[in-house]
């Protein structure tokens, strides 16, 4: 008895540390490039606010931390500095112009933690 309730045991201890990490505990990703895991790691590791994680399907990913509401303000700066200027907010929609063109970018709450923002590619330009 004691023999199987040690197997078991380990059994579940190397489960669970897999799950863990390879964070399957996070809920699923918008975008198939990268993995929770590399997401994850590239916000802890960077010194920045708001990190590039993906361009895929025509848009550039990028994750911040949710901090009670600051990535806002982060998200208005990174895009302003390449010239576009915020209008206005629209649920999860922020509205930029620049000159004749407008910029849509969405953001979603990924974890109580993160946020992922999806700008369309080109924004840079």
């Amino acid at each position: 008895m004691i023999k199987r309730l040690a197997i078991i045991s380990l059994i579940a201890s190397i489960l669970g540390i897999y799950a863990y990490s390879s964070k399957f505990y996070l809920p699923t990703l918008p975008i198939e490039s990268v993995s929770k895991k590399e997401v994850v790691q590239s916000i802890h590791e960077a010194s920045d606010p708001i990190v590039k994680i993906a361009n895929e399907d025509g848009y550039d990913w990028f994750i911040t931390r949710a901090d009670q509401g600051e990535y806002r303000e982060t998200l208005k700066e990174m895009i302003g500095d390449h010239g576009w200027e915020f209008i206005t907010q629209d649920g999860s929609g922020y509205f930029f112009e620049k000159g004749e063109e407008k910029l849509i970018v969405t953001t979603k709450m990924w974890t109580g933690n993160y946020v992922m923002v999806k700008v369309p590619q080109d924004w840079e330009e």
